[in-house]
């Protein structure tokens, strides 16, 4: 039971916070444009490449980088591989099952990938072993550990960080092996943070880094892979819309978020 004897439904959950933004209020005191308390983890795996823990809030999930040669694809054969999997653990939700992995995980997975690629945050030339033939394949494994809302965010933010902080291993040519452990320097990344953030819409207000109860609520998203200002990917979900001057917004909100995003990850990173 909550206030006034009511029982705490959904819908009494989701009327309240429609109620709370038409004061520019919501439930936890933060402002519409503003994330919740940020806390990076570095190198909680000795297995990794690269690692970190994300806490964005009670938000929480762990991202690796692992790497391995293989043979380039087809269109790029001078260049490194890309590929990004996130995995919902079902600790992490009850709303979360055993079994293949769902639309939502995918999905996570696939925004992250483009954010990164389109931006070419990493320069994968620079992991060509012999072209046409061996490259290195960059893994980004994405787990959620407990989900209160925005994984996708907590998730974007995660794969930049666990990137700065990879190393690409020894690859020993003669014996054709992998020599994990030791190293032949950094991750080779150009000068940019391609952060992944999404703008929610509840009836007429835009919020960042929604709460569990407010994703709920939320009509519809956008999520813009960007970098001091410069947009590489973008990607709707829900069935609302965006009016024109909503997207226009959106942008501005998105811009000044990353700005205070950047320095609160550039702090924590060493």
């Amino acid at each position: 039971m909550g206030e006034e004897g009511i029982e705490v439904t959904p819908e009494v959950t989701a009327e309240r916070i429609r109620r709370y933004l038409e004061q520019e209020k919501r439930f936890d005191g933060r402002k519409l444009d503003e994330f919740r308390d940020l806390i990076i983890e570095e190198n909680i795996s000795k297995k990794a490449e690269g690692s970190v823990r994300v806490k964005l809030g009670k938000t929480e999930v762990l991202v690796g980088i692992k790497m391995d040669v293989a043979e380039p694809y087809p269109d790029s054969p001078d260049k490194g591989n890309l590929m990004v999997t996130a995995e919902f653990l079902p600790m992490s939700s009850s709303r979360i099952e055993l079994g293949p992995p769902k639309f939502d995980s995918i999905e996570v997975g696939r925004i992250i990938d483009r954010g990164i690629r389109e931006s070419k945050f990493i320069d994968l030339e620079k992991l060509c072993i012999k072209e046409g033939e061996k490259v290195w394949t960059v893994f980004i494994d994405i787990y959620t550990i407990n989900d209160d809302g925005n994984i996708l965010d907590a998730a974007g933010i995660g794969a930049v960080a666990a990137l700065k902080l990879a190393k690409v291993p020894k690859y020993d040519i003669d014996n054709k092996k992998v020599l994990y452990g030791e190293y032949e320097g950094k991750m080779p990344l150009r000068k940019m943070n391609p952060f992944a953030i999404t703008i929610h819409k509840i009836g007429k207000h835009l919020i960042l880094d929604p709460t569990r109860e407010e994703e709920d609520v939320s009509e519809t998203r956008m999520t813009v892979g960007s970098s001091d200002g410069v947009i590489y990917s973008l990607q709707k979900g829900n069935s609302s819309y965006f009016s024109v001057e909503e997207i226009e917004e959106s942008f501005k909100i998105i811009e000044k978020a990353w700005k205070e995003l950047f320095k609160k990850v550039e702090a924590q990173l060493k």
